[in-house]
């Protein structure tokens, strides 16, 4: 992530009076997913290697897989029942269709004991080395690994899994494409964003079978992209970049390219990531907050729920440093406003949750609620962060619940 001005915000107050419940009765889609909490909490947990070849392992790093159990207490003591993490399929397979799942059991039996409901990311970036990502291997691997986590879940709780299949498929095709992760299948533009989506309906399919009651919620960038200048060809580009973004989505529903085999039914939640460097210039800068391109985030959320007629949450938030605050500040906001205008908004999840050594250089980033792990075990509460917090919930009338 990149650090960025969060500018001026919206008005605490341009949604009225109105609770966030009394919004929603406005809404006419109905979800099949009933979240324990609004406001959420997501734990980095990518485990790609980089392009130098280096195996990342963010759950790792950051401490939190060992510290699950309480990691998840101090969020749930928040208000954040609501939990984003992962499985890392690169250290549960380690050799073909051979599974290791103690790793993930000990998560599991932590939110257990914690009493929150978590939404799994299947296939966060990182899959086992004995993989080739781009073959027709790997779409049947993928699905294997999913059945049988969404069966382990289900004879360890009792309860049909919440998962997100794939995460980002248009940002890992993009890391892809340009080389920022290591190649995959032939060098030809969208060839990867399908190859990810054949495997995700596969992978569904496979869940459905091992436990037809599980949901899938995804997440997806939330992107706008503003033309260099007023020619009619340079906004006929900008806006086809800027369209890209709903090409996953419109391909797991089955609105294009329906031999890919997408459909209504494999999406039971629209996911959308939305950061502070989430709108720039065609092949320029970052367009910053308050500036007359910006695009209002409430806006974009309308433009999603029109076109999709699907529960929207907001899987990805966060701002770096001093910057956390206000980025909340404006985020909740929007998500008011957008809610005003009929969108099913069902959540808004801080993301990352801890400070995290960043993917490129370890650099520390510090984002979310809480600080690394320190000696003691604890993790330092940033106590901005948790007032702006418990102001976004009284606005949302959250505190009885």
């Amino acid at each position: 992530m990149r650090k960025q001005s969060t500018g001026s915000c919206r008005d605490a107050t341009s949604a009225g009076t109105r609770t966030a419940d009394s919004l929603l009765m406005q809404n006419h889609v109905e979800s099949t997913v009933t979240f324990d909490s609004f406001f959420m909490a997501g734990f980095e947990c990518s485990s790609q290697r980089r392009k130098d070849g280096v195996r990342l392992d963010l759950l790792r790093a950051t401490g939190h897989d060992i510290h699950a159990e309480d990691d998840y207490r101090r969020c749930a003591a928040l208000g954040l029942r609501t939990i984003r993490d992962g499985l890392r399929w690169h250290l549960i397979e380690k050799a073909p269709g051979v599974y290791d799942w103690s790793n993930w059991i000990s998560m599991i039996e932590a939110a257990g004991r914690a009493g929150v409901q978590v939404i799994w990311d299947i296939f966060h970036y990182g899959s086992p080395d004995h993989l080739n990502r781009g073959s027709e291997g790997m779409i049947e691997s993928y699905a294997s690994f999913a059945a049988e986590a969404v069966r382990l879940h289900r004879a360890m709780t009792g309860k049909a899994a919440l998962v997100c299949p794939i995460n980002e498929i248009s940002f890992f095709a993009w890391a892809v494409e340009v080389g920022y992760f290591p190649p995959a299948g032939p060098k030809r533009k969208g060839w990867f964003k399908r190859h990810l989506v054949k495997a995700a309906v596969q992978g569904i399919r496979a869940m459905r079978e091992a436990d037809p009651e599980c949901r899938f919620i995804w997440a997806e960038p939330l992107i706008h992209v503003a033309p260099r200048d007023r020619s009619r060809p340079e906004i006929r580009r900008a806006e086809n970049v800027r369209l890209g973004q709903f090409e996953a989505y419109d391909m797991l529903m089955g609105r294009v390219e329906p031999q890919l085999g997408g459909s209504e039914d494999l999406i039971d939640v629209i996911g959308l990531n939305f950061y502070p460097h989430n709108q720039w210039y065609l092949h320029g800068p970052t367009i910053p907050m308050g500036h007359h391109e910006y695009r209002a985030m409430s806006e974009m959320l309308v433009e999603v729920a029109h076109r999709y007629s699907k529960p929207i949450y907001i899987a990805e938030t966060g701002a770096e440093g001093s910057g956390g605050p206000a980025w909340l500040h404006y985020v909740c906001d929007e998500v008011r406003a957008a809610i005003g205008e009929g969108a099913a908004v069902d959540g808004i999840c801080l993301y990352p949750v801890t400070a995290y050594p960043g993917w490129d250089n370890s650099r520390h980033a510090e984002v979310g609620l809480f600080s690394v792990i320190h000696a003691d075990g604890s993790r330092r509460l940033r106590q901005a962060m948790a007032e702006e917090l418990a102001r976004q919930r009284r606005l949302f009338n959250l505190n009885s619940r």
